[in-house]
């Protein structure tokens, strides 16, 4: 190693930060790492003898004791998501110094950190949103200035009926719709390299039929061919991250759902819907894994829990209820 060993966590800290700027974090996220690193740095400066400020605490000093002792600390009065995600920040931050030659190795596998807790899902509220959504969006809208229903309902509908995540309906091409009629199915290039296949029901097969056959009056046959692009935007050129969640964004402020899609979860909204309507019309934990592309069993299980919770609360609010609890007290008075 060399003699950056004896520089000061401070000084590596902004200049992890600049290396992860090139990556276009939003402004809230890079603080989030700053904060992070400079909270636990502090704690790990204050656990030295004698003391030493950020600035003058150097990186060799940060051994697997001294780390585990500065989380115990940080982790004394904060939620374990919070602990969580401090680790892995400076799980990334000791890559990063690894990777260039700065120490020797990693100390945070050494480092015990709690189970990340799993998000809960963000479907779509409203027990007719999702129809709302795909009926007010068909209508072409005179307000627009090159409407395109049938591309808007299939995007739409590839979430909501095929659960797919934006980077997977991204990565669709023509040829991705494969199969004979009454056996259509996606092939979809899935998260982490795992591809899956998705069954699509004639009325999905419809609404891509209907567009494939737009998109060839728009811009001529030769663009449907197998490897070409599935989604495209209003020049026929590749749709892409913006343009995407642009195109999901307007297409809830024409239904006038906005203050229905939980925060956080624009087109993953859709998605979230699709595993929800699973769950509430019985599919399995691994029949939802399978269509999903979970990676693990415990993410499609969130979803039959919280339908369960919401079957819960809905007999729960059953006016009967009241009236027994009623009848139930009116006995045991008599």
């Amino acid at each position: 190693m060399h003699d950056k060993q004896d520089e000061s966590v401070q000084h590596l800290i902004e200049e992890f930060l600049t290396a992860r700027a090139t990556r276009k974090p939003s402004p809230h996220t890079l603080e989030a790492y700053r904060r992070d690193l400079r909270t636990v740095a502090a704690l790990a400066g204050e656990l030295v003898t004698p003391p030493l400020p950020l600035d003058a605490l150097p990186v060799a000093a940060l051994t697997p004791r001294l780390m585990r002792a500065a989380f115990a600390r940080y982790a004394a009065p904060r939620a374990a998501a919070s602990v969580h995600r401090a680790w892995s920040t400076w799980n990334s931050f000791f890559s990063f110094l690894v990777a260039d030659g700065v120490v020797g190795g990693n100390p945070m596998p050494a480092v015990d950190r709690p189970r990340a807790p799993l998000p809960r899902p963000k479907p779509l509220r409203g027990p007719d949103t999702p129809e709302q959504l795909l009926t007010a969006v068909a209508r072409a809208d005179a307000r627009q200035r090159d409407p395109w229903p049938e591309r808007d309902v299939a995007v739409l509908a590839l979430a909501l009926c095929a659960g797919l995540r934006l980077s997977e309906l991204l990565a669709l091409r023509v040829g991705s719709l494969a199969g004979r009629p009454g056996e259509r199915r996606v092939d979809v290039a899935g998260k982490g390299g795992r591809p899956r296949v998705v069954p699509i029901e004639p009325e999905l097969d419809g609404v891509l039929v209907d567009y494939l056959d737009s998109r060839a009056r728009r811009f001529g046959a030769r663009t449907v061919r197998p490897d070409a692009p599935l989604l495209v935007d209003r020049r026929g050129e590749p749709l892409r991250r913006g343009g995407l969640q642009y195109l999901v964004e307007s297409c809830y402020r024409r239904a006038g759902i906005g203050d229905r899609v939980p925060p956080g979860a624009r087109l993953h909204a859709l998605r979230h819907t699709f595993a929800t309507r699973l769950a509430e019309d019985g599919a399995s934990a691994a029949e939802i894994m399978r269509l999903l592309g979970h990676a693990s069993l415990a993410s499609s299980q969130a979803y039959i829990e919280v339908t369960a919770g919401q079957q819960r609360d809905a007999v729960r609010a059953n006016r009967t209820n009241r009236v027994l609890a009623g009848l139930v007290r009116g006995v045991a008075a008599r």
